[in-house]
């Protein structure tokens, strides 16, 4: 990527604090299994968790001053990640398992049938993580689920969406779904860091159209809310937009002789 100008140092997004007795009520339980893991030196495990419950969790850890934690998901580029709080030479778990579930038919099932169906045996969101289609195999699909709940799960599913499922627990992914996927860098020049314009660019849009989808309360940063199309945004900010995917703004760099900023960035 070329500049007119020297990069500036990366901004970076500060804290959000919790927004609702929800996220409060999280902060409270990871604070509280850091004490657990510190008094007692045994290992503690959350179910797994979204992008801002990550953040929050993280807070939480550091609020209790118990630096011995990581997140993991059962492959490095997990979303939906565990968090792991692991005393110093202590025992520690596989807090995650992996299923292979294959389906028959003319209409197989895709991602949200397949989480439908899992929780649909009585199981909390928190209890599956990333949901993986086989690249080459439309009919396979891989799902990392809590250890604990891996032989339950491989013996009640039976369906997804209208299609019969045979589920069977499997050791890891396979290579080319725990590599993750492959993702295109894309680079674009915006007129400033607003969310309108830095939307724009990423979905191939007008301004005016990107922040349509922002009063319409259809896009989300972080997973909050955006409330405004003149919010300033930050680099590694994940923007969801309902009904059409979402995007990560990867780097900030700096300005064209035309005084545009320029950004990269993916879709997944």
């Amino acid at each position: 990527m070329a500049y007119s100008s020297d990069k500036p140092a990366a901004a970076v997004r500060g804290f959000v604090p919790p927004q609702n007795d929800e996220e409060r009520r999280l902060m409270r339980r990871v604070e509280e299994l850091c004490r657990v893991a510190q008094a007692r030196g045994i290992p503690r495990y959350t179910g797994f968790l979204s992008d801002r419950e990550q953040v929050l969790a993280e807070a939480s850890c550091h609020r209790a001053a118990f630096a011995a934690f990581r997140f993991w998901g059962g492959y490095p580029e997990a979303e939906r990640r565990i968090l792991c709080l692991e005393p110093p030479q202590t025992w520690q778990e596989e807090p995650v398992a992996f299923l292979k579930m294959t389906a028959q038919g003319d209409d197989l099932p895709g991602h949200r049938d397949y989480l439908g169906a899992i929780l649909g045996l009585g199981l909390d969101r928190a209890c599956v993580g990333d949901i993986l289609q086989d690249p080459q195999s439309a009919g396979v699909f891989y799902a990392a689920v809590l250890a604990d709940k891996q032989e339950l799960i491989a013996a009640e599913l039976t369906s997804a969406g209208r299609s019969p499922v045979r589920a069977e627990p499997c050791a890891s992914l396979p290579d080319t779904l725990a590599r993750g996927p492959e993702r295109t860098l894309q680079e674009a020049t915006v007129s400033s860091l607003r969310a309108d314009a830095v939307l724009a660019a990423m979905m191939h849009t007008s301004r005016g159209r990107a922040a349509d989808y922002i009063a319409a309360g259809r896009v989300e940063i972080n997973h909050l809310p955006l409330q405004a199309p003149h919010a300033a945004v930050y680099a590694r900010d994940i923007f969801t937009v309902r009904g059409v995917g979402r995007y990560r703004l990867m780097e900030i760099g700096g300005k064209s002789r035309k005084d545009r900023v320029f950004i990269s960035f993916f879709q997944y």
